[in-house]
């Protein structure tokens, strides 16, 4: 075997980058894939409809041929007594690529950003099971409540920084700009 093929062995099989304006379609039929229509009727949607997601971490998967692979965007909300936090949501990768680690490697570079950016704390409606090894438990949200019907076991929540939601109680609300389209619309 040479060296150059052991190299492109070695290459990555997808690169996280910041989302585009051509990954729209790719993403809406990634998260209906995903999700399906019942997507818009969850209660973390209120806290995304009409809204941008927050600078810097609405994030994709790309594959080495180009082909959008995952998504995650994170959005800015008020988490009641505790202020200022992001909501995530939703992620999703595509079926053929759930074994490469592209959910992971998704989470870890928007938890990475939205700490560097110097966000306090994150919060998400999904599998316990699954967000606990980025360090998400349901005892930070035990005070706060979403605008809908939730599982409280899957209310997430990550402290990026100590204590962010000690205390914390009320209602999460969303607080992001508003994308113009819907606006106008």
């Amino acid at each position: 075997m040479t060296v150059a093929h052991l190299t492109a062995l070695a290459a990555p099989a997808f690169l996280v980058r910041d989302e585009r304006a051509t990954d729209v379609a790719a993403r809406e039929r990634l998260l209906d894939a995903a999700f399906g229509p019942s997507r818009f009727a969850k209660t973390s949607e209120r806290l995304r409809e009409g809204r941008l997601p927050a600078d810097a971490l609405a994030l994709a998967a790309e594959g080495a041929d180009g082909r959008l692979l995952g998504t995650v965007r994170l959005w800015h909300v008020d988490l009641g007594t505790a202020g200022a936090g992001l909501m995530l949501g939703p992620i999703a990768v595509a079926a053929e690529a759930r074994s490469l680690g592209v959910g992971g490697a998704l989470m870890r570079v928007a938890i990475e950003r939205a700490r560097r950016l110097g966000h306090r704390a994150i919060v998400l409606v999904g599998d316990a099971s699954w967000y606990a090894r980025f360090g998400f438990s349901a005892a930070p949200t035990a005070g706060l409540d979403l605008p809908g019907p939730v599982d409280r076991a899957r209310f997430l929540a990550l402290e990026l920084t100590d204590h962010a939601l000690a205390g914390a109680e009320g209602m999460v609300h969303a607080t992001g700009d508003l994308d113009s389209i819907d606006a106008a619309a």
